[in-house]
C-alpha cells in the first residue's frame, strides 16, 4: 500500500515537472519569437507598400511606407502654446502680434507686415495661413512660397527640368500667380516628406535652392563655424567644387540643415531672387554687412522698405532661428534642431523622430532630459527665466526705437532734411535690424540667450544715439 501511494505521488510531480516544463518552453518560445521580431522590426524599419518620387508631395501618400512619421506629423495641426509663442486660440487664425506689441506695428509702417503680422502655427497651416494673410491685400511676390510649400515640382517646371533655374525665376512672378500653379500642378501641400527626404532610402537631404546657395556662399567665407564640422574640413580641400551639403555635411548637421531650409533670415520680395545673406558669416552684423554690400540692379543700396514715418531705408529681419541657434552652446555642444524639436521616440522596437515639430517645452521629458538631469520644472523655470529677461529686454529696446522715430519727427516739424537727418536715419537703420532680428525670431532669445541679450543691448544704444542726433539735429548742419 505504501509502494503505491508513494508511486502515485512520483507519477503526480513528474506530471507537474512536464507540466511545468512545457509551460517554462512555452513562455521561452514566446520570449524568443517576440525578440525576434523585434530585431527584424528594428532592421526593417518600413515596408514600401507604395511607390513615391520626387514629384509626391502629398504627405499622406508617404504615409502609407512610414505610418509613424505620418501620425506624428498630421498632429502638426493641433494647436500648442507655450508663454511666448504659438498659437492656443480660435483656429480661425492666431492671434496678431501687432495689436499686442504696438510698436511692432508702428516699426513695420510702410512695409506689410504692419497690416498683419500673427503668432505662428504648426507646419500644417504654414501655407493655408500664408495664403490667407491680409498681406496679400499688397503685391507679394512669388518668392514666398519658397518655404511655405512643397514647391520644387513647380521649380522644375519652370525651369524646364532645372530646379535652380525655376527658383531664380519664382520672383518676377506674384505670389497669386505662383500660388494658382502650385493648386493647379497638385502640389498645394504644406512642407513634404519630400522635402526633407529622399524617396529612394529615405535618407535626410536640403533641397531648397535657396538654402543650398546660401550655405555655398557661408562655407566660401572667412567666416568661424565650429559648430559646422563639414564645412571646416570642405575648406580644408580644393575647394575645386562649391560645398554641397547633400554629400559633404554628416548627419548630425544634417539633422539641423533641413530645418535651416526655411528657418532662416532672407530676402524674399519681387527686385531680386531670394537670397540668404551668408556671405560674410552668419552673426548678426554679418549678414547686416552682406545686405550693406548688396545693391539691386538700378545700383542703389538694397533695403527692405522705407519707413513710412520717418523715411529711413530699412532692413528687415525674417526668422532668424538658424543663425542665432548657431551663436549658443547647443549648436557649438552639436545639438540638432532636430534634437530637441523632433527628439527621438521609441515605437515598438523603432526608433524614430518625433515628427510633431513643436516647442521643447511641450515634450521636456524626451526633448531636454536626454542630456540635462533635472526635474520637468526646473527645466522649465529655467527656460522661463531665460525667456522673460529677453522679452524685457526686447520690451526696452522697442520703446527705445519709439523714442527715436519721435525724435526724428519732431526734427522734421522743425525743419530738417533728409541730409540733417543722415546720420540718424542710417542709426535707425542699425537699431531697427537689431531689434527685427531678435523679435522676429521665435525663441525668445532661447536658441543664444547672450548673444540675444548682445543684439538687443546693441539694438538699444543704436537707437539712443539716433534718438540724440534727432534731437540736436541742428549741430549736424
Amino acid at each position: 500500500m505504501k509502494d503505491e501511494v508513494s508511486d502515485l505521488r512520483i507519477r503526480k510531480t513528474l506530471v507537474l515537472l512536464i507540466i511545468a516544463a512545457a509551460a517554462a518552453s512555452a513562455l521561452v518560445t514566446a520570449l524568443l519569437i517576440n525578440i525576434f521580431e523585434r530585431k527584424s522590426e528594428g532592421r526593417n524599419a518600413y515596408i514600401r507598400l507604395v511607390e513615391v518620387t520626387e514629384d509626391d508631395t502629398d504627405p499622406e501618400k508617404w504615409g502609407a511606407n512610414w505610418p509613424r512619421q505620418y501620425e506624428s506629423y498630421k498632429k502638426t495641426a493641433n494647436s500648442t502654446r507655450t508663454r511666448f509663442g504659438g498659437h492656443g486660440g480660435s483656429e480661425a487664425m492666431p492671434e496678431q502680434k501687432i495689436e499686442r506689441d504696438p510698436w511692432l506695428k508702428r516699426m513695420f509702417l510702410g512695409y506689410a507686415f504692419s497690416i498683419d503680422y500673427r503668432d505662428r502655427r504648426g507646419h500644417a497651416y504654414m501655407l493655408s495661413d500664408q495664403e490667407n494673410t491680409e498681406r496679400l491685400s499688397k503685391p507679394q511676390s512669388g518668392s514666398c512660397l519658397h518655404c511655405h510649400a512643397s514647391i520644387m515640382p513647380v521649380y522644375r517646371k519652370l525651369g524646364n527640368g532645372d530646379a535652380i533655374a525655376g527658383f531664380e525665376k519664382s520672383y518676377q512672378y506674384s505670389y497669386r500667380e505662383l500660388n494658382a500653379e502650385l493648386h493647379e500642378t497638385g502640389h498645394a501641400h504644406p512642407v513634404s516628406c519630400v522635402d526633407c527626404h529622399d524617396p529612394d532610402d529615405m535618407k535626410l537631404r536640403v533641397t531648397r535652392p535657396g538654402f543650398i546657395q546660401g550655405i555655398q556662399a557661408l562655407a566660401a567665407s572667412s567666416a568661424s563655424l565650429p559648430h559646422l564640422p563639414s564645412i571646416e574640413e570642405w575648406r580644408k580641400g580644393s575647394r575645386a567644387q562649391p560645398y554641397d551639403p547633400n554629400t559633404a555635411a554628416t548627419h548630425n548637421e544634417m539633422r539641423s540643415f533641413a530645418c535651416g531650409q526655411c528657418h532662416v533670415e532672407y530676402y524674399c520680395a519681387s527686385n531680386m531672387k531670394l537670397t540668404f545673406p551668408w556671405g560674410n558669416g552668419l552673426r548678426v552684423e554679418d549678414t547686416e554687412k552682406f545686405w550693406n554690400d548688396t545693391t539691386f540692379a538700378d545700383g542703389t543700396r538694397f533695403f527692405d522698405y522705407k519707413h513710412k514715418e520717418t523715411g529711413a531705408e530699412v532692413l528687415k529681419a525674417q526668422h532668424p532661428e538658424f543663425e542665432l541657434w548657431s551663436q549658443g552652446i547647443h549648436a557649438r555642444s552639436g545639438v540638432s534642431c532636430a534634437d530637441c524639436h523632433m527628439p527621438y521616440m521609441r515605437d515598438g522596437a523603432s526608433k524614430v523622430s518625433d515628427h510633431w515639430v513643436r516647442s521643447p517645452l511641450l515634450n521636456i521629458s524626451r526633448a531636454c532630459q536626454t542630456c540635462h538631469h533635472f526635474s520637468e520644472n526646473e527645466l522649465a523655470q529655467r527656460v522661463d527665466q531665460i525667456q522673460q529677461r529677453n522679452f524685457d529686454l526686447l520690451q526696452r529696446a522697442g520703446a527705445a526705437l519709439m523714442d527715436q522715430f519721435d525724435a526724428i519727427n519732431r526734427a522734421r516739424k522743425e525743419g530738417a532734411t533728409d541730409n540733417d537727418l543722415q546720420m540718424a536715419l542710417e542709426l535707425q537703420r542699425k537699431a531697427q535690424w537689431r531689434l527685427d532680428f531678435i523679435a522676429a525670431e521665435n525663441s525668445m532669445g532661447f536658441h543664444a540667450p547672450q548673444e540675444a541679450a548682445r543684439i538687443l543691448g546693441e539694438a538699444t544704444d543704436y537707437a539712443r544715439q539716433g534718438q540724440v542726433r534727432a534731437l540736436d539735429w541742428r549741430s549736424n548742419q
